[in-house]
């Protein structure tokens, strides 16, 4: 199964760490990333710490634990390679609506590449 198969098709929880340059470090709860046709993985992004950490580290991991029993899931170490502030395309991908009161704030598709895939346990 390939990775946007596997997404689509599975539930569970996923964490979005980035790390500043100066090593502060930051976990927080994200959906599912989503497939673009050129290959990179998207997030929907708030202006919070997480899209801080990344404008002086471009570097993030992406932990998913499969919904279930067990400890299954994978990690995917990412590297990101741009971002826009599309509010149009950001609700156009978006999984779920939203209430107009939680949609206030600037958003950002941020886009990352790929770098490794390992599974959640051991790898």
């Amino acid at each position: 199964m390939d990775l946007k198969e596997y997404f689509e098709h599975t539930a569970g929880t996923g964490v979005l760490s980035t790390s500043h340059a100066d090593g502060r470090v930051d976990a927080a709860i994200y959906s599912r990333p989503h497939f673009m046709e050129d290959g990179t993985v998207a997030f929907i992004m708030r202006d919070r710490r997480s899209h801080e950490y990344l404008t002086s580290n471009p570097r993030a991991a992406f932990l998913f634990i499969e919904k279930g029993e067990g400890h299954r899931g994978i990690r995917l170490y990412l590297l990101m390679t741009g971002e826009e502030k599309n509010a149009a395309r950001i609700d156009e991908i978006r999984r779920r609506s939203r209430h107009p009161e939680k949609t206030e704030g600037d958003r950002f598709l941020v886009y990352f590449s790929i770098e490794e895939e390992r599974p959640l346990v051991g790898g």
